[in-house]
């Protein structure tokens, strides 16, 4: 037993320490993505294009932070308070607020598992999430973060949704346009970053609202 948890040990950090150097090529979610689009003969393909976290906007790591998860800079991976309140909404009528996953989870769910929910995933996101946050610095767990996850069908990374979205570089974002590439997350598939419903549009300037209260992210 003891052998086999070591092995299991060095087969997951391997990749997170990797990972540390080298930019993740590709994603599980890209992969059933491609072959999502390949199955249904649509045209389109998968967009992503990888850009350090110094030619972002800042603006868009403080969206991430104020809608996803305020306490990014103080927490270990887990922020408990925030999956308390969510799990109680979510006994309350089938009311869902937002999840009380950090963005250290999710961007270990991202990196390296798999999305459909089960225990064993749950399990392994939460090891991983805490081997991102042992050997990745909080800037590294953001850069990566901003660069995988969907924000569209096919489109993967803050670059490549600035340039389909805006037509311009994710440096050059306003707080209002990252704050709008950020508020399609809770489901990139149903809600749009231009021509929003008035829900999306409602939690966009929620975002905004936050960032204006908020302390500025800061790595340095």
């Amino acid at each position: 037993m003891l052998r086999i948890f070591i092995l299991f040990v060095a087969l997951t950090l391997i990749p997170v320490i990797i990972y540390t150097f080298i930019h993740p090529p590709v994603t599980p979610l890209m992969l059933i993505r491609r072959a999502e689009i390949k199955d249904t003969d649509r045209a389109a393909h998968i967009e992503h294009k990888w850009i350090p976290i110094e030619k972002m906007s800042s603006h868009l790591y403080n969206a991430a932070v104020a809608a996803e998860d305020d306490h990014f800079m103080t927490h270990f991976g887990f922020d408990f308070g925030a999956m308390k309140l969510a799990f109680e909404s979510n006994q309350e009528d089938g009311k869902r607020i937002k999840g009380g996953s950090t963005i250290s989870q999710q961007t270990a769910k991202n990196v390296f598992l798999w999305p459909r929910r089960d225990y064993v995933r749950k399990g392994l996101e939460a090891w991983f999430t805490v081997l991102i946050e042992l050997v990745w610095s909080k800037e590294r767990i953001m850069e990566v973060y901003l660069n995988i996850v969907e924000l569209g069908d096919g489109v993967f990374g803050v670059e490549s949704a600035s340039q389909k979205y805006f037509k311009k570089p994710a440096s050059q974002l306003t707080k209002y346009e990252a704050a709008a590439l950020i508020a399609v997350l809770p489901n990139p598939h149903i809600y749009k970053v231009l021509n929003p419903s008035a829900y999306t549009q409602r939690y966009k300037n929620a975002i905004v609202s936050r960032m204006s209260r908020m302390q500025k992210v800061n790595f340095n």
